[in-house]
């Protein structure tokens, strides 16, 4: 049988087959170590073949072959640096959550999420959320913000996910769709979920006023059917983006203003750095590139972590 992982726990796996049936699965156990690197070898959007086996009153389906996946959204996991973990693999469209202090939401944080896209080919779009709660200050910041954005490509919505201000707009944008949600945990993806589709009710909780961060009520990625012909996919808060796969030669072809400008840099393997006569680090100069797209850049291409200080809106 064929069909589609809506939901993972790590050792169990909720597969909706072809017609329409959901069944609790397991994998066999070599999947663990054929060629894959990663802490789950089957991700949530997996399309996945089985068989159903009866054992006195359980059926349990064994998974026994994954399809090719188009492209998928990987990081590294948590706790084992040396492991990575899939988000979640056959996506349209990759929504990230930002919030601008409720919690803080840093660039370095969305250019990660957003390289990471570019690198596997799959659309993204920037919803800013909890723009009810915002002082005229804090609009100017998250209008700054979508401007810079959208400069470089970027489709960005301001919503309310409690007010369902422009929730419309992403309807309309996931129809027809396999939509991924992420970002950090209180930004409000379960909230907005549930606006999107009010009969889903999944559970919500408030942010820690101490720390400002949100409580993970998502454990485990898992998909859903929704009513207007489109089928999300929420994942579990996270706090880092660590990037995988990438050679320091092809970080900049993820930053489209980077990948644009690359033709007019005097070295064809430019990496944007000590280099003489470099169009980026020019276009830099003239402001025609954001600062804090370039400290991103730098960061990844240097292997650091997600820099946590608050210099988001540093060099304007």
């Amino acid at each position: 049988m064929k069909g589609t992982v809506y939901k993972s726990t790590g050792s169990w796996y909720t597969v909706k087959a072809e017609n329409g049936t959901f069944y609790e699965c397991r994998i066999k156990g070599k999947f663990r170590i054929d060629n894959i690197k990663s802490t789950n070898p089957v991700a949530v959007g997996d399309r996945v073949y089985f068989k159903v086996e009866t054992k006195g009153d359980e059926t349990v389906g064994i998974i026994h072959q994954i399809d090719d996946r188009d492209n998928y959204i990987i990081r590294k996991s948590v706790n084992l640096s040396k492991q990575t973990h899939i988000i979640a693999a056959n996506i349209d469209i990759a929504f990230l959550l930002i919030t601008l202090n409720n919690p803080p939401t840093f660039t370095t944080f969305i250019d990660r999420f957003l390289v990471t896209a570019e690198a596997y080919s799959i659309e993204a779009v920037l919803l800013f959320n909890k723009i009810d709660t915002y002082s005229a200050e804090e609009l100017d910041e998250i209008k700054y913000l979508a401007a810079l954005y959208r400069s470089v490509g970027y489709e960005c919505i301001g919503i309310s996910a409690k007010t369902e201000k422009n929730i419309e707009k992403v309807r309309a944008r996931m129809k027809h769709k396999v939509s991924m949600f992420s970002g950090h945990s209180g930004v409000g993806k379960s909230t907005l979920i549930n606006a999107l589709e009010h009969g889903l009710n999944l559970k919500t909780s408030e942010i820690s006023e101490q720390h400002q961060q949100g409580q993970h009520t998502t454990t485990f990625a898992e998909m859903y059917d929704l009513s207007f012909e489109a089928q999300i996919i929420d994942t579990p808060g996270i706090k880092g983006f660590g990037l995988v796969e990438m050679d320091k030669e092809e970080v900049g072809d993820y930053f489209p203003e980077f990948f644009k400008l690359k033709e007019f840099c005097k070295f064809n393997n430019c990496l944007h750095m000590e280099e003489p006569k470099c169009a980026v680090k020019q276009a830099l100069e003239n402001q025609e590139i954001a600062w804090s797209r370039y400290k991103s850049y730098l960061q990844i291409l240097e292997g650091e972590e997600e820099n946590y200080r608050r210099d988001t809106y540093e060099n304007r």
